[in-house]
């Protein structure tokens, strides 16, 4: 498997993988292509990852900022991470949340939030803080990694682009 950042000539890939990652889950809207390419043209991909094993692209990860209401800086929100189904559970989405996060670190970034399943991101770390709030969200599925000690406390904005609807 190679993790590489995303060229322009994958957009298409990324599309189907995401549509295919999220197509059979309940919690979704069916937006994430959506998002990312929403992202993408009000270039807010702050890191765009795609995994490729024999030369497909099987996963995608994007990275986009994220405001915090005390001010807190260098946060950004990870998501969508999609993997397509028949490659699931073969650590291709840890590796892209890996890479994603390490690279997140070099930018300088101060830690990474997301909306997600509490059984898989506890396992990578990521945790519930009650002093950051995502609004509308219940607060269990939604995580923060901090990078350094300091832990913001207020409520989480991601990227505009999340509205994007088609």
């Amino acid at each position: 498997m190679i993790i590489r950042n995303e060229t322009s000539s994958d957009i298409e890939a990324i599309s189907k993988v995401t549509i295919a990652a999220f197509k059979n889950l309940a919690i979704s809207n069916h937006t994430e292509q959506f998002i990312i390419n929403a992202l993408r043209e009000a270039n807010a991909l702050t890191i765009s990852l795609v995994a490729e094993v024999d030369g497909k692209i099987v996963g995608h990860i994007a990275f986009s900022p994220a405001t915090i209401s005390d001010g807190a800086i260098g946060w950004y929100g990870l998501g969508p991470v999609s993997v397509l189904p028949e490659y699931q559970k073969k650590g291709i989405g840890k590796s892209l949340i890996s890479e994603g996060l390490s690279l997140l670190k070099k930018l300088g970034g101060q830690g990474c939030v997301l909306v997600g399943h509490p059984n898989y991101y506890k396992l990578l770390g990521f945790q519930n803080f009650p002093e950051l709030v995502y609004e509308g969200v219940p607060q269990e599925v939604f995580f923060a990694l901090p990078f350094t000690e300091k832990v913001p406390k207020g409520i989480v904005v991601f990227h505009e682009g999340f509205l994007a609807k088609g």
